[in-house]
């Protein structure tokens, strides 16, 4: 799989929730060969903001050659990305990063528990559609502005939800959710914020489910020349030699039992 840059044009930008967009591009070159799990570099039209900005992948249709990023505006990079308009063009590098690997639940018939919390919700979705029905989806969101819920529960055939202010679904996070609804399965896809990873590689270990957990981490080259974004393995690193993985380079999914949270 080989990375293209090239001028995306933007098709539509909407807001979701507070802070939060979803944006459609048209990159037929990159669509044609993106999987679940990777992401894209956006670039700022500001040529003061050198460092492109990584977003995930939301949604893929490799046949209309456009792919869905869901963002938060966190900074003035993501503000820009937030007011395009449709016919605007921005210039991209991708697909980047591993991906999940998913053959083992398409092609064995086991069951996928896919598990997200915040903006790591939306790279599930693409992972959802891709299962066709094998899933069991968890989310975790702050409170009620629950973003993306009606398209991740016409993908999954089961959706639990936990809310930080208990305003729908279990109060609490995610593990709570997996405990109160008695959530389990074959193999584990997850997304989100390190604490919550962290609870549930303890969770999948419990259970002894392999899971694959995908990093989040700010980066700054995006394609593992700068060992900016780097989290800590088991094993030593062929490129730096030490106990690091490189997130955008190395990952960002890796299996949770070979990262150190």
């Amino acid at each position: 799989m080989s990375k293209k840059q090239c001028m995306a044009k933007v098709t539509s930008v909407t807001k979701l929730a507070e802070g939060i967009f979803s944006m459609w591009l048209s990159a037929p070159e990159i669509a044609e060969q993106a999987v679940p799990g990777q992401f894209l570099s956006l670039y700022c039209k500001d040529k003061d903001k050198l460092l492109p900005r990584p977003i995930s992948l939301c949604e893929i249709e490799r046949g209309e050659g456009v792919l869905r990023l869901v963002f938060r505006v966190v900074g003035a990079g993501t503000e820009e990305f937030s007011k395009m308009n449709p016919g605007e063009e921005i210039k991209v590098l991708g697909p980047l990063g591993n991906g999940f690997p998913i053959e083992e639940v398409k092609n064995a018939g086991k069951r996928a528990v896919l598990i997200g919390g915040g903006i790591g919700i939306p790279p599930l979705l693409q992972l959802s559609k891709e299962f066709q029905g094998q899933v069991t989806t968890v989310v975790g969101y702050r409170n009620s502005d629950t973003f993306l819920l009606k398209e991740l529960e016409k993908a999954a055939d089961c959706v639990v939800i936990a809310t930080e202010d208990g305003s729908i679904g279990t109060k609490g996070n995610v593990i709570d959710a997996i405990h109160e609804g008695q959530i389990t399965g074959d193999i584990v896809y997850s997304c989100g914020p390190t604490p919550m990873l962290r609870g549930v590689k303890a969770w999948s270990e419990e259970e002894k489910i392999p899971a694959w957990i995908s990093m989040e981490e700010k980066m700054a080259c995006g394609i593992g020349a700068c060992l900016a974004c780097v989290c800590q393995s088991k094993d030593i690193d062929d490129h730096s030699k030490v106990h690091n993985k490189r997130i955008c380079k190395d990952g960002p999914v890796f299996l949770a039992e070979e990262i150190e949270l």
